[in-house]
């Protein structure tokens, strides 16, 4: 049966290319998946969206798995984790998403980012990792752009820029979930588990929302409807499900072959990619405080990764944080380890934790 697993793996400098390569490649592709949401918002409630991208990589991974074989499964005993990760990926990416109509989207996503930060801070109270000065340090700066591009005391904050941070948190809580899934588990069927109770669960939720928000205000992108009365759009809709796909695997492939402390401050490629498409298509100008905040973020993040960095070269003890693979919408923001299957896995990332 054919197997993920790569051949002997290159030499640390073509690996480290090649993983930053398809980092940045992924990342196009998680553009691609947002602006087709926006631009798809228009006319297609969330629910809807959400469903079709769960139902394309499901129709994508069910035959992928059962060519591969081997470690990859359909079914999981970890059923009740995978659940609890698929609820979580649906209540905060449908607040995510809500967002897209009433802000721009560098000003989502420059939050949404923050996702490292909250991961590494759930680590120190969930996990009882150790921290240290340098990262308490990032983790205020980074906190500190998150408030910034929040605002809280402007005169323009709305109750519409707290969701993408609430989407943050539920992103990292999944985080620390996928480690542990991820001892048993392989990317795939953790991706496949994911987003098919995801699809299940949009539907229900997407329908008893409708009914409490439309009560309260009319918002067109919240109603429960499926319309597919349009054909000119099936191929936005195919667009929307393959380009999260496709950059899922890129980036699982990179986390598989490169630590995970050198690829994740490429993960924030994805904040300038966004701003400079969302400028060009809409003519969205990112306010001064989602900058500001936006730098604050990433320098933040960059610095939780060089520490990992540091801290990789003096152990072999894998961490639970620094596996990132964050990108809105992504499924799977840990890939697994496996002592049987370890070329199935990101490679074993850094010490003593108390990081991205």
């Amino acid at each position: 049966m054919t197997s993920l697993t790569p051949p002997a793996l290159l030499a640390p400098p073509a690996n480290a290319l090649r993983g930053i390569s398809w980092v940045m490649i992924g990342m196009i592709f998680f553009v691609m998946q947002d602006v087709t949401m926006k631009a798809l918002l228009v006319d297609y409630p969330i629910w809807m969206l959400i469903f079709v991208r769960s139902v394309v990589a499901v129709v994508v991974l069910v035959p992928l798995i059962l060519w591969l074989g081997g470690s990859h499964r359909i079914l999981s005993p970890l059923w009740r984790l995978h659940l609890i990760r698929g609820l979580l990926f649906v209540i905060g990416f449908s607040l995510f998403y809500t967002a897209f109509p009433f802000m721009a989207l560098a000003e989502v996503t420059t939050i949404f980012f923050s996702a490292p930060l909250f991961t590494a801070l759930l680590a120190v109270f969930w996990l009882k990792e150790s921290i240290g000065a340098h990262r308490v340090a990032a983790l205020v700066l980074g906190f500190s752009g998150v408030l910034i591009s929040v605002n809280p005391t402007g005169e323009n904050f709305t109750w519409v820029a707290v969701l993408p941070l609430i989407c943050a948190v539920t992103y990292s809580v999944s985080q620390i979930l996928a480690r542990k899934i991820g001892e048993a588990e392989s990317p795939l069927t953790v991706g496949l588990q994911t987003l098919t109770f995801a699809g299940i669960a949009i539907l229900p939720m997407g329908w008893l929302t409708s009914i409490v928000v439309g009560r309260i205000i009319e918002v067109d992108h919240l109603r429960f409807a499926f319309p597919l009365d349009q054909p000119g759009d099936w191929p936005m809709l195919l667009l929307l499900g393959t380009a999260g796909m496709i950059g899922w695997m890129l980036l699982s492939r990179a986390y598989q072959i490169t630590n995970a402390s050198l690829l994740a401050p490429f993960d924030y490629t994805y904040l300038p990619l966004i701003a400079l498409v969302a400028y060009l298509l809409w003519g969205e100008v990112p306010p001064w405080n989602t900058l500001a905040g936006m730098t604050l973020i990433v320098i933040g993040g960059i610095y939780l990764g060089y520490r990992e960095w540091r801290a990789v070269k003096d152990t072999d003890d894998p961490a639970i944080v620094a596996e990132t693979l964050y990108a809105p919408g992504n499924p799977i923001p840990a890939a697994p380890e496996s002592e049987e299957e370890d070329a199935l896995t990101p490679a074993r990332h850094a010490a003593h934790h108390d990081n991205t």
